[in-house]
């Protein structure tokens, strides 16, 4: 590592209590997605303070923001989450589900620390460009509603990524790797059934059963299921069932679907079989139904280039140095947990050179996995994730990071309840200076920027980014947000 980057990178170290407070306080303030008034507050103020000009309100979006620094030369973009996960509070450290506050949310997905590292990685590679004066631009964004709103989606269909040159991003986790697993497309809806109430006992003809049309509905698509590509995905939960009376027909029943296929117009055929389903359990039960889309996103298309360049930094950065108390810790939270097959696990099952399989195999145990994984093949995931439509306006690599014990599940109350421990924090300044170097390497060889756009125009055939949320649809954004003191 060359003096110049490994003086940026100490920018972290030097601003260390100040990027743990800020992690510490959106633990506290747990806010689930488009309601983060008190985290895009607290993350713009802090921005201000380090030097950034921020821009708020992006894409319409009250919590979407940025902060820029410099001008001219490559625009490198980090992506920053900080959204909670709804019913997930947690009193910190505790070693047994307890809420902190009934019902409320809680950062089940590590949020307060995704944010944070990105944003640090951002003060590291903006030190960079001050002591070496060399023209570049540093971006870090505020992405909103990552859990369940596609908030950049939102963001890129207004153009937000647009300029950018190339993007990084990270998860917490239990594993120390580049994160080489494609996404799927998703598109969210509500189905809304109406019809007419009536008593079912003395006049059940004068009844139209909501509740009947939306039955009908989920036992169309189940037998749908055996005739759509199997590398599709159809989930449901039905939401309003119309009333808890049994005599009374159901004038109102409604569920919300969530679509997943990997390639776009996959999921455009898979919408439209599904809404006839909607439309003709509608016409057997004489209701109506209204087709509500709430939000969708992108694919991810992953880049080969950036993500050998963050594998060379994964190891090439000093490790997060977990002590014996980080250690002592997380044996005491795997003891709430079953032991069972874990992501590390996965990984090592793809390993192909023997020796290094045996030798990850003989580290399955250990409390945190601070090993760094060897870059694994590309494969296809099949989750969703909103840096999908990132992925399509500019190359986009993403790690993951050991930030709590190893085997923790995620979206748990255990990793509620180390979110804010020595272990974490220390994991997400290892992802920063991680992002960082690999920002700092693209600056010094603008061939690596190149070679990365071009693979994402040979990746997607050279189509531009068409946004899956039409126009009309906008994101779900509480009333009170849009006030002003």
């Amino acid at each position: 590592m060359n003096h110049q980057k490994s003086q940026a990178l100490d920018a972290i170290d030097r601003n260390r209590e100040l990027l743990c407070r800020v992690s510490d306080q959106l633990w506290e303030h747990p806010e689930v997605g488009f309601h983060e008034k008190y985290a895009a507050e607290l993350y713009c103020d802090t921005l201000e303070a380090l030097g950034f000009q921020v821009e708020r309100n992006l894409a319409g979006i009250p919590t979407a923001f940025s902060g820029t620094y410099g001008n001219d030369g490559p625009v490198i973009g980090f992506l920053g989450e900080f959204d909670a996960l709804p019913g997930l509070s947690q009193v910190e450290a505790a070693l047994e589900k307890i809420p902190a506050q009934e019902s409320a949310p809680g950062h089940g997905c590590g949020h307060n620390l995704l944010g944070v590292g990105s944003l640090a990685a951002a003060v590291a590679v903006k030190q960079y460009l001050q002591d070496n004066h060399l023209p570049g631009t540093v971006v870090f964004f505020g992405c909103p509603a990552e859990e369940g709103g596609s908030g950049k989606g939102f963001m890129a269909r207004s153009g937000v990524f647009q300029q950018v040159d190339i993007a990084f991003s990270w998860h917490p986790g239990e594993v120390n790797s580049v994160s080489t697993e494609g996404t799927m497309s998703n598109y969210q809806i509500c189905y809304h059934f109406r019809g007419v109430s009536a008593h079912a006992a003395m006049s059940p003809e004068q009844g139209r059963s909501a509740l009947d049309a939306l039955e009908l509905m989920n036992i169309g698509v189940q037998f749908l299921r055996e005739h759509v590509p199997t590398d599709t995905r159809i989930h449901y939960a039905i939401t309003d069932t119309g009333g808890s009376a049994p005599g009374t027909v159901q004038p109102y029943a409604q569920a919300v679907y969530l679509l997943r296929a990997v390639h776009p117009q996959q999921l455009i055929d898979l919408y439209d079989r599904v809404n006839k389903i909607a439309r003709g359990a509608a016409m057997m039960t004489d209701t109506t139904v209204e087709i509500e889309f709430i939000k969708a996103c992108s694919n991810v298309v992953i880049n080969t280039e950036l993500n050998r360049l963050m594998q060379k930094n994964l190891e090439q950065v000093p490790p997060a140095g977990f002590d014996e108390a980080d250690l002592e810790q997380a044996r005491r939270y795997q003891q709430t947990f079953p032991k069972g097959k874990t992501y590390y696990d996965s990984l090592v099952d793809e390993v192909e050179d023997p020796q290094m399989r045996e030798e990850l195999q003989a580290r399955a145990d250990e409390p945190i996995h601070r090993v760094v994984m060897p870059l694994a093949r590309e494969r296809q995931g099949f989750v969703s994730s909103d840096v999908g439509d990132v992925s399509w306006n500019c190359p986009v690599a993403q790690i993951n990071a050991a930030t709590m014990p190893a085997g923790v599940p995620m979206h748990s109350w255990q990793m509620v309840a180390v979110g804010k421990t020595p272990m974490a924090k220390k994991g997400m300044l290892y992802a920063a200076k991680v992002m960082a170097a690999s920002a700092i390497d693209a600056l010094e060889d603008p061939e690596i920027i190149r070679r990365a756009k071009e693979e994402l125009l040979r990746r997607t055939g050279g189509k531009t980014y068409q946004p899956p949320i039409p126009a009309e649809i906008q994101p779900k954004i509480p009333r009170d947000l849009f006030q002003t003191p």
